[in-house]
């Protein structure tokens, strides 16, 4: 069975990238790809991938 990563870049830009997290598990993700990592701190990131039980991919 294949699986899907959300591109927070692409994907849910009606909200804020931080936000992009939780609207991906809303959605049934359970991983998430960005572009530039580097806009945000490792924590940022880190805790939305927790809060949220998303994987990066």
């Amino acid at each position: 069975m294949p699986r899907f990563a959300a591109n927070l870049s692409m994907m849910f830009t009606e909200v804020p990238f931080i936000e992009r997290f939780a609207a991906a598990r809303k959605a049934g993700f359970d991983a998430v790809e960005f572009l530039f990592p580097y806009d945000y701190s490792t924590l940022q990131i880190q805790k939305q991938l927790e809060q949220n039980h998303l994987t990066l991919a």
